[in-house]
């Protein structure tokens, strides 16, 4: 999107810019506060601004589904030959792939080893379809991107500030999707990413130091510009960033006539 210099640029901002629209509209449609006698908060602060908080904490606890998601799969589909959302990774997966995803966690809990992305998944296609196959439900995918060479690109996206403690299902669920991708297909190219879409530290780097010793960072995680500019090529950050501005300015009126109903 933001890398190709070509006429259809203002056209492809104008689309993200109203995915973010539609989506926050379709929050706006189906958001129903929830009732709750707040004397003192009501006469302090009034009804329009509770309202207004309510519904921004609600926002927030689901931006990655209600924004977050559809605008990561918008730009994808600019740059990759497919994206979807919510997808289910696979369905079996073998006894001794499942093994090996134990003998990975032990050895990365303990520090006898350090991640290595690209050994486990070869690790784990040796053994794909060795053993019992069994039938699992993995965490569904947030976001799969196919590339134009058939790569194929898992992706959680996570909230800005995710449990430090977290990162160790994190892990599992990761290599889980490669073990259940491979399952059916050993020779897919496959990678399994951890997004966070901001950096709510910036301008100081993100703290990655909690996540060193069980995700591969340089593989498995992609934060802020990163994972938006992985998806719509360099500077697709900055740009969505402006898109976000441009579709607030546009709301505002309707956010306002939204509040607006509460002041009494």
């Amino acid at each position: 999107m933001f890398e190709k210099q070509y006429s259809g640029l203002r056209e492809q901002k104008l689309q993200i810019q109203q995915v973010i629209i539609d989506s926050l509209r379709h929050k706006f449609q189906n958001y129903n506060p929830e009732p709750a006698s707040m004397p003192f908060h009501f006469r302090l602060l009034g009804k329009d601004r509770i309202a207004l908080y309510s519904f921004i904490h609600s926002l927030s606890t689901n931006f990655g589904t209600t924004i977050f998601e559809p605008v990561a799969k918008s730009l994808a589909l600019l740059n990759f030959a497919n994206a979807e959302l919510q997808q289910i990774s696979g369905k079996l997966i073998s006894s001794e792939a499942q093994q090996i995803i134990q003998n990975i966690m032990d050895n990365l809990t303990t520090a006898i080893a350090e991640p290595c992305k690209s050994e486990e998944i070869e690790a784990i296609r040796k053994v794909c379809q060795k053993g019992e196959m069994k039938t699992v439900k993995p965490t569904k995918v947030d976001l799969k991107v196919i590339g134009h060479d058939d790569t194929i690109y898992l992706f959680d996206i996570k909230t800005a500030k995710p449990n430090a403690g977290g990162f160790k299902e994190f892990k599992r669920t990761l290599l889980e999707w490669v073990a259940v991708t491979l399952a059916t297909n050993p020779d897919a190219k496959i990678q399994t990413i951890i997004a966070i879409p901001y950096n709510p530290y910036e301008p100081q780097p993100y703290n990655r130091w909690t996540m060193r010793g069980m995700l591969d960072l340089e593989h498995e995680l992609k934060v802020a510009e990163e994972f938006w500019d992985f998806l719509g090529g360099r500077g697709a950050y900055t740009e969505l960033l402006d898109c976000f501005e441009k579709a607030g300015m546009e709301l505002r009126p309707e956010i306002d006539e939204y509040f607006a109903r509460f002041k009494n």
